[in-house]
């Protein structure tokens, strides 16, 4: 009798779980894009590409910004298909070039004529080097959205009321910003271990985080504000480069635990669309929601030397 009182325990927090954390809230915005321009970075795939998908049905002109050609131009045919509108172009961006980004943000400024919200939506979790030295989680996750947003920025602002979107991960609570490590070795860390891995993913949230929370400062005064948020743990194919016997562990759990990417891209949205949020810029969002932070992820210091950092390691000091 105990066993079945644990077990229907068990079952009755797994079923409270996947119908209050796992399905979540939803973007409530009505608002119509027409006329308006959106760049989602990643957008091939996972929330990325459902995110593209909901502006594009919106009406937006949605540029998805991806590293692979053949996926990007597949995932164009796919949203054209599914939303009915054909304003939406793929155009390449690798995140771990800053040569990729330089040419991307060039040949999108020659372009487009406007730019009304950028979502930085791409991230990796496996170690290795770009293009340019640095440790890949750096590079991509936060090095490549930092050079494309400044090189935009002057073009959301002449555009605004615009915004930036910066999708982080509740895993910035870990995550721990090593400067000696980043000024020696142009890395989070060295490690390659599984944990060593995750904790390098965490520090690149919490640069994702800081980020968002400087560039809010510089951009007071402005019609642009900017957000990050934790979309939820997804069944994507962000952990795709893991070992294979662990995603085959991990593949129910996923199916069940996890957000699918449409109840995934709910938050980007929100923060991308809500109206009357835009007093929370710099602020991190959860479900829909405003959330309060760590200290250590509102530390201005901080936030201002991984600034200055950022632009040293990418050519904007």
């Amino acid at each position: 009798m105990c066993l079945l009182l644990v077990l229907g325990l068990a079952i009755a927090v797994a079923y409270f779980y996947r119908e209050i954390v796992v399905k979540g809230k939803r973007c409530t915005s009505k608002a119509k894009l027409h006329g308006k321009t959106v760049i989602v970075t990643g957008s091939n795939t996972g929330i990325g590409k459902t995110t593209a998908l909901d502006l594009a049905k919106r009406g937006a002109r949605v540029i998805l910004a991806c590293r692979s050609k053949q996926r990007g131009e597949a995932a164009l045919e796919e949203i054209k298909r599914d939303s009915g509108n054909n304003q939406v172009v793929f155009m390449q961006l690798d995140l771990g070039s800053l040569k990729s980004v330089r040419s991307f943000a060039e040949n999108f400024l020659k372009s487009e004529p406007r730019l009304d919200i950028l979502i930085n939506n791409a991230g990796v979790q496996m170690q290795g080097r770009t293009a340019d030295g640095l440790g890949l989680m750096f590079g991509v996750n936060h090095i490549g959205h930092f050079l494309l947003t400044n090189l935009l920025l002057e073009q959301l602002k002449a555009c605004g009321p615009s915004r930036v979107v910066n999708v982080s991960s509740m895993a910035h609570y870990f995550g721990k910003i090593d400067f000696d490590c980043l000024n020696t070795y142009k890395a989070l860390g060295l490690g390659t271990s599984f944990m060593e891995v995750l904790q390098y993913y965490s520090d690149s949230k919490l640069c994702n985080y800081l980020f968002t929370h400087e560039l809010a400062k510089r951009l007071k005064g402005t019609n642009v504000t900017c957000y990050s948020l934790h979309p939820g743990a997804i069944n994507s194919e962000l952990a795709r480069n893991i070992n294979s016997t662990l995603q085959l562990f991990l593949k129910p759990l996923t199916a069940y635990f996890f957000k699918n990417t449409e109840q995934g891209c709910q938050t980007t949205l929100h923060c991308a669309l809500q109206e009357g949020i835009e007093p929370f810029s710099g602020r991190f969002f959860s479900n829909c929601t405003v959330k309060e932070v760590s200290d250590k992820a509102k530390d201005d210091a901080a936030s201002k030397k991984l600034w200055e950092l950022s632009e040293r390691l990418c050519g904007l000091a």
